[in-house]
């Protein structure tokens, strides 16, 4: 049986769509990875999934993205689960950094010279060097195997021209890349380090994929569709930290305050986010704001948890 909430939200949520759709007129789809400037300009699409398996969808939600920056919330996870806390953390800090999300500006002005934390590239790029494995192939193939189990989704697989493009152009990661490795931060081969980094930006989702793993945040690390515990708490919990407070690159502040919610945007317009306890919920809209966040997708979430009185706290 739907709840009332859920039928409420299924009821207004083509309204809340409507009227968040022009906002991506204002956006640009980001074009820095030429790959991604294919992305339909006017897209935007929302799922909502509830603990008890219940979805609600509006829109172009069917619209399949590669994750971007999403990802760096489950490799972190991933990471974590590998090494545990000390190890990671003595690699990548915890603190927001006010700078945009490929800057390396901080890595030479701040001692001891480590990310400041693994939501931007410096600090992304270190975790991709600490999953375990004995070759780019393999420590890749973990992660794909972690997020097709997350997902509920077996056919989760890379969007190759995606990757080529990422790859291609990826200078400023590069430079950040050796730069790390410069300061005895990046342990590995760069190159190869990198090929595991570019290949988990580029996995292909759609918002049902999203929603459904940010129903396993929601639910503290437990699938509650399968009964099975996939994160452990303590790592969900340094994860929706991270997700609240570095998660919507120098909007993350704005966005917890209009919000309220945790969340993680990508470039290529998704945005996870879930109500703990709850909802896991996936949007895509690929038109940007000046900050990387989808312009559409935001609005949408701002109207659905305001309307809903949402809040983490």
């Amino acid at each position: 049986m739907t709840s009332p909430e859920l039928e409420a939200i299924r009821q207004r949520l083509p309204g809340w769509l409507k009227a968040s759709s022009p906002c991506s007129d204002r956006g640009k789809v980001a074009s820095y990875i030429p790959e991604l400037s294919k992305a339909p300009h006017d897209a935007l699409g929302i799922t909502l999934l509830s603990a008890q398996g219940e979805s609600v969808t509006a829109g172009d939600c069917g619209l399949r993205f590669t994750m971007q920056s999403i990802s760096k919330v489950f490799t972190l996870i991933l990471a974590l689960m590998d090494n545990g806390e000390e190890t990671v953390f003595g690699k990548v800090g915890m603190e927001p950094t006010g700078d945009n999300f490929n800057s390396m500006l901080k890595l030479e002005l701040v001692r001891p010279g480590i990310p400041f934390n693994p939501m931007i590239n410096a600090g992304a790029i270190t975790v991709s060097s600490l999953i375990r494995g004995n070759s780019p192939y393999e420590k890749s193939g973990r992660i794909l195997q972690f997020l097709k189990e997350l997902s509920g989704n077996a056919d989760l697989e890379y969007d190759m021209g995606v990757y080529r493009s990422e790859s291609d152009t990826g200078n400023l990661n590069r430079s950040i890349a050796f730069f790390l490795k410069e300061n005895g931060v990046l342990g590995g081969d760069v190159e190869e380090v990198l090929e595991v980094y570019f290949r988990h930006c580029s996995i292909v989702v759609d918002c049902a994929d999203l929603a459904r793993m940010g129903l396993v945040l929601a639910c503290s690390g437990l699938d509650p569709l399968t009964g099975q515990t996939l994160i452990p708490r303590r790592y969900v919990q340094i994860a929706k930290t991270f997700m609240t407070t570095c998660g919507m690159y120098n909007a993350s502040g704005e966005f917890a305050i209009q919000v309220g919610l945790p969340a993680k945007s990508g470039v290529s317009g998704g945005i996870l986010t879930f109500v703990p306890g709850r909802y896991g919920i996936g949007v895509v809209g690929p038109a940007l704001n000046d900050k990387g966040n989808s312009y559409a997708g935001v609005h949408l979430l701002q109207a659905l948890s305001r309307e809903m009185d949402w809040s983490m706290f």
